[in-house]
């Protein structure tokens, strides 16, 4: 992902409506039960975790009634809420998450470690963080909540460490390399799946906010642009990859980033049994269960960044230096700016930035900043006054008079009377053949620079070529800049080569026309 390239800008909730999120999220509020459940008396280990002494305890100020490992029942690390109790869990697993909230606690600020004296060892005091998520505003909720996605994300990025202990060295320091794993690597590589999942929620020909099946995801860290059949060591990695984001997500929903299904563990039966059976039909005989679909990809895992994750998502993005724009950024700017900022932006996303921009302004005001933000023979200027006619397609009648002022204009005219025209109103002069051309060459130009070489376009050209005889032969000499730019342009796009041959010649003496 370039860090010059902007990203397709993403349409996000209210701060306040993000701000309940936040502190609606289980990790989080946990953590804040656990600060407020801290005091003077709570220790922790030199690492600032709570000693293993007080995770009973911690567990219970959660409401985690977990049972005895050795003789109460097997639950999941999320149990079941009763009454704001979380029942079903083992010991184990409270004591797991009351020490993964205790982590985002410290994290984020909500508690501080203090060191009175060797002797008493350390001790805890309340976080400055804490009473932000009841006297602060969205904004300062929001900052602790990223606070806790950090340490989050920095969770999910550590595997099972089964051989940790045997991989420590004398020293205490840890040897990644018996681990085989890189911490780095980790990261990045769940840093480039977020950023992946990301683009295809923000991008108008992704799924929006529909979730996305896991193995396409893996696929995109992993398999390469230009390959065709991925090849089995690839689809390896692939499913390793899966089998890496099934636990991550895991560990990233309760902090309210993702909304995640994960990945059937009957796959892996199933995989197991036909495997020890040595046939694929074994999974459907006798004792096996239900017959399961293996093409139903919902099975292999499905994720979608929540409105809340997009905001995390997108903060992470432009403190790595990446521009993420989101729409609503430019509706207290300038027409220029919003004319230029939009210029690359998706159709839809240019629409919702621009209705934003002129819900702020008076439609006859609007209309006139418009027209003056539109002006310019700059390379840029084409796609201006696209948006510009698109901007002013919005606005009623009552910027009419904004139209009228400049129908003499050379840049504007054009425009103005297309506006006009398609309203009914009365009294519109007619173009002269001159600005027909130059209003013609713009379009094209624009065109060009918001869509390339698209099929609309090429119908355009086709049309233009088709409808006007001797169109070459006016239009090299109209006093446009783009003028020769878009006459090459148009000898690439037009599938007929003698009219493409036609359009390049016009390119020609366009150019020694301006002395090229």
């Amino acid at each position: 992902m370039s860090d010059s390239s902007p990203l397709p800008p993403v349409r996000l909730r209210s701060e306040a409506e993000l701000a309940r999120d936040a502190l609606a999220t289980p990790l989080l509020s946990r953590a804040a039960r656990l600060a407020r459940w801290a005091g003077p008396e709570t220790r922790v280990g030199a690492g600032g975790e709570l000693v293993e002494e007080q995770l009973p305890a911690a567990a219970a100020a959660l409401g985690l009634t977990g049972e005895d490992a050795a003789g109460g029942t097997s639950g999941t690390a999320a149990g079941t809420a009763t009454g704001g109790v979380v029942e079903g869990v083992t010991a184990e697993d409270a004591a797991a998450l009351a020490s993964e909230a205790w982590r985002v606690a410290v994290d984020a600020g909500l508690v501080e470690i203090v060191d009175p004296d060797e002797e008493e060892g350390s001790a805890v005091t309340t976080g400055d963080a804490l009473a932000l998520l009841t006297s602060g505003g969205p904004r300062d909720v929001l900052g602790v909540w990223l606070a806790a996605l950090e340490a989050a994300l920095a969770d999910a990025s550590v595997p099972e460490l089964d051989g940790l202990v045997d991989a420590m060295e004398s020293g205490g320091e840890i040897d990644f390399s018996e681990l085989d794993w890189d911490p780095d690597a980790e990261a990045e590589f769940l840093d480039g799946v977020l950023g992946n999942l990301y683009l295809l929620t923000v991008s108008e020909d992704g799924p929006g906010d529909g979730p996305v099946p896991l193995p396409a995801l893996a696929a995109s860290m992993i398999v390469p642009d230009d390959m065709g059949e991925p090849t089995n060591d690839v689809l390896e990695q692939v499913s390793d990859a899966m089998m890496r984001l099934d636990d991550q997500f895991r560990v990233l929903e309760p902090v309210g980033l993702v909304e995640y299904q994960p990945v059937d563990e009957a796959l892996m039966t199933d995989a197991e049994e036909n495997a020890a059976a040595g046939d694929t039909a074994t999974a459907e005989g006798a004792g096996s269960g239900p017959v399961v679909d293996d093409t139903d990809v919902t099975r292999y895992g499905m994720v979608r960044l929540t409105p809340l994750g997009l905001y995390g998502i997108r903060a992470r993005l432009q403190e790595a230096g990446l521009v993420a724009p989101a729409v609503g950024d430019l509706a207290d700017k300038g027409a220029d700016v919003l004319l230029d900022g939009t210029a690359d932006y998706p159709p839809g996303a240019a629409l919702a930035e621009t209705e934003q921009w002129l819900a702020r302004h008076e439609p006859l005001a609007a209309a006139r900043e418009l027209l003056a933000a539109a002006r310019g023979a700059d390379p840029g200027a084409p796609l201006r006054r696209l948006r510009c006619q698109q901007a002013l397609s919005l606005v009623g009648a009552a910027a009419e008079p904004a139209l009228r002022e400049v129908l003499d204009d050379a840049e504007l005219g054009g425009l103005a009377r297309v506006w006009l025209t398609e309203r009914g109103a009365a009294e519109v002069p007619a173009p002269s053949e001159e600005m027909v051309f130059w209003l013609t060459i713009d379009t094209v130009a624009a065109q060009l620079a918001a869509e390339g070489n698209s099929a609309e376009l090429r119908g355009l050209v086709e049309g233009l070529a088709q409808q006007h005889r001797g169109f070459f032969d006016a239009a090299w000499r109209v006093g446009h800049p783009a003028t020769a730019d878009v006459l090459e342009a148009m000898g690439r796009i037009h599938p007929d080569k003698r009219v493409a041959k036609e359009a390049r010649k016009a390119a020609f003496k366009a150019r020694s026309q301006k002395g090229e």
